[in-house]
């Protein structure tokens, strides 16, 4: 058991109303899961012979120094060799254009080596699924690409961005799923493979024991980043990395590294 009893029953409380657009519990349905990541990129891109061959979830992508990194929430290999990024947002602000055009750059920047050609790059997908319809088209799917004006033919450079918009609701396998993504209860799911990834980590003992683990690393994770942050605010004020450490309790290598990381000039 991951909680003192009365803070695990509590975790239980929250895990109740937890859904599959929600962070947290996103993570965990798809983590180890390959047959769900392929039953959604198959839905989501209509391939329905799309085979998933590697899936990682919050994979960390950070190759150039001194560059933000990223954790992504899922990232996926075909069989063709093509890269997915599938990540949760349910605030707008979270799926903004620009964070896409990072997260596909990120992608470029982790799967190409030295001395490898520019036409070896994989194509690649950076999928946002949204819990609002951002684009206000009342839309399943928005599509994202790159064209040359001139022409109005598509630059083919292998990049693509999706938007998801679970708000849509029909009655197609497409429509099902972005309604489940929504659904606390697994009752109320209409597709089987969300249904049951959702049952087991809500109804089953040893489920709801790794769901409440991973609320609690979701929770400290969210307290050390805000804590980053306050660290980053009084370095950029141009406090020490002493005085720093000392107010915010991060070891003072850490802070250090913060500041050499977003090159703000430091004294110690």
């Amino acid at each position: 058991m991951c909680f003192t009893q009365q803070s695990y029953e509590a975790a239980k409380e929250i895990l109740k109303n937890l859904r599959p657009i929600d962070d947290a519990f996103f993570r965990e349905i798809f983590r180890n899961n390959k047959p769900l990541t392929e039953y959604v990129l198959r839905l989501f891109l209509n391939k329905p012979d799309l085979a998933v061959i590697e899936q990682e979830t919050q994979y960390d992508l950070k190759r150039l120094l001194g560059a933000r990194s990223l954790c992504l929430d899922v990232k996926a290999t075909d069989s063709t060799g093509a890269k997915y990024n599938i990540e949760a947002q349910k605030a707008e602000s979270g799926a903004e254009p620009y964070r896409a055009r990072y997260h596909l750059s990120s992608l470029d920047v982790e799967h190409l080596n030295a001395r490898q050609d520019f036409n070896e790059l994989p194509i690649t997908y950076v999928i946002f699924i949204t819990e609002t319809d951002i684009f206000k088209a009342n839309r399943p799917i928005y599509p994202i690409e790159r064209i040359n004006l001139v022409t109005n033919q598509p630059f083919n450079d292998g990049e693509h961005i999706l938007y998801i918009n679970t708000s849509y609701n029909d009655k197609s396998p497409l429509g099902n799923l972005l309604h489940d993504f929504l659904c606390s209860d697994p009752n109320d799911m209409i597709t089987y493979e969300m249904a049951d990834r959702t049952r087991y980590f809500k109804e089953t003992p040893k489920g709801v024991d790794i769901m409440c683990e991973a609320l609690e690393n979701y929770s400290n994770e969210k307290i050390a980043k805000v804590t980053a942050e306050i660290a980053l605010n009084l370095l950029k004020a141009g406090q020490t990395v002493t005085f720093t450490s000392t107010m915010t309790k991060l070891k003072f290598d850490l802070v250090k590294q913060l500041a050499i990381d977003n090159n703000i000039p430091y004294t110690i």
